[in-house]
C-alpha cells in the first residue's frame, strides 16, 4: 500500500468560531502543500471527499475520539460503532448538556460515578499513560483539556467518510483512503505549544517547513502547529499503515488511536534551547 499524502485535521469541534481553531493541513515528499483553517463539519467532509476523488492514495488523522467506551456503546448503540456515529449526529447536542451523565463538565455537572464495570476511558486512551500523558474521557464535555464536545461533534464525519468510501480504522479493513485517530500531543513530542517561541523555535530546529513564510504559518497558533506536524508525522510513518495491527474485539468497539511504529524525529529541548 503506497501513500501518497497524509492529511491531519486539528478538530476543535466548536460551533461558532467560523471555523477558526480548526486547521487541515496536507504533507506529500515532505512538502507542507496545503495549511488552511475556518472548515465546518460540512465543507471539510466535502473538501476530504473530492481530494480522496482526485487521488484516494491518502492517509488522514482525525483528532477526536472515534468512539465511546465498549459498554456505553453496548448499552446505548447495539454494540456497534456505526449506530453510535449516527446517534450523535441526531442527539449529539443534547448529550452535551444532560447533566444525567454520563457526560459531564459543563457548568452544574459533577464527573459521575459510575456504577460496577463501567468506566470513563477507553482501552486505548488507558494505554497511552508515558510521558504524554493520556487524553480526557470522551465523557468529558467541558473543563481543560476536554474532548467530549469535539469527539461528539466529529463523529458524524466519520459517518459521512465511511459512507464515502473511506475506510475508518480499526473499524473497516486496511484500506486507501484511510482515516485514524490521532492525538497530537504523542506526535509533536515534548514543546511547550502554548509558547509561540518554542514552537518556533520547535520548527526551526527541525528545519520544516523549508519555505519561511510556510514555517511562520504553522507557527502561528498550536491548532496550525499540531495539524502541520502531525501531518508530517503521518507521512513520514507512512509505511506502518501496511501493517497495522490487526485490532482486539474491544478495539472493533472502541477504536485505538495510531502511534507510529518506529521512533519519531523530535528536536530535543536542548537543540531548541541553541536555536
Amino acid at each position: 500500500m503506497e501513500v501518497g499524502s497524509a492529511i491531519a485535521v486539528d478538530w476543535s469541534g466548536a460551533r461558532h468560531s467560523g471555523g477558526r481553531t480548526i486547521w487541515l493541513a496536507e504533507v506529500a515528499d515532505d512538502r507542507l502543500l496545503v495549511l488552511q483553517n475556518r472548515w465546518s463539519g460540512a465543507s471539510l467532509l466535502s473538501w476530504l471527499i473530492a481530494r480522496a476523488q482526485a487521488d484516494p492514495a491518502l492517509v488522514i488523522g482525525l483528532d477526536f475520539g472515534f468512539s465511546f467506551p465498549a459498554w456505553f456503546v453496548a448499552e446505548r448503540c447495539g454494540g456497534r460503532v456505526e449506530i453510535a456515529w449516527e446517534r450523535a449526529r441526531a442527539e449529539g447536542e443534547g448529550w452535551l448538556v444532560d447533566r444525567a451523565g454520563p457526560f459531564w463538565g459543563r457548568p452544574g455537572s459533577r464527573r459521575p460515578l459510575l456504577e460496577g464495570e463501567r468506566g470513563h476511558f477507553r482501552m486505548t486512551e488507558l494505554a497511552l499513560n508515558g510521558p504524554a500523558g493520556h487524553p480526557k474521557s470522551v465523557f468529558q464535555v467541558g473543563g481543560a483539556g476536554a474532548v467530549g464536545t469535539g469527539s461528539i461533534r466529529g463523529m458524524p464525519l466519520l459517518a459521512g467518510l465511511r459512507q464515502a468510501g473511506f475506510s475508518i480504522w480499526p473499524f473497516n479493513p486496511v484500506a486507501l483512503p484511510l482515516v485514524v485517530e490521532i492525538y497530537p500531543r504523542v506526535l509533536t513530542g515534548p514543546v511547550v505549544k502554548r509558547d509561540p517561541a518554542r514552537r518556533r523555535e520547535y520548527l526551526a530546529a527541525w528545519g520544516w517547513p523549508t519555505d519561511l513564510t510556510r514555517r511562520a504559518q504553522v507557527a502561528q497558533t498550536e491548532d496550525s502547529f499540531d495539524a502541520a506536524v502531525s501531518a508530517r508525522q503521518i507521512w513520514r510513518h507512512a509505511s506502518d499503515f501496511s501493517h497495522l495491527p490487526q485490532p482486539s474485539e474491544t478495539e472493533q468497539i472502541e477504536g485505538r488511536i495510531w502511534l507510529p511504529n518506529a521512533a519519531q524525529d523530535h528536536p530535543t529541548r536542548s537543540t531548541q534551547s541553541r536555536v
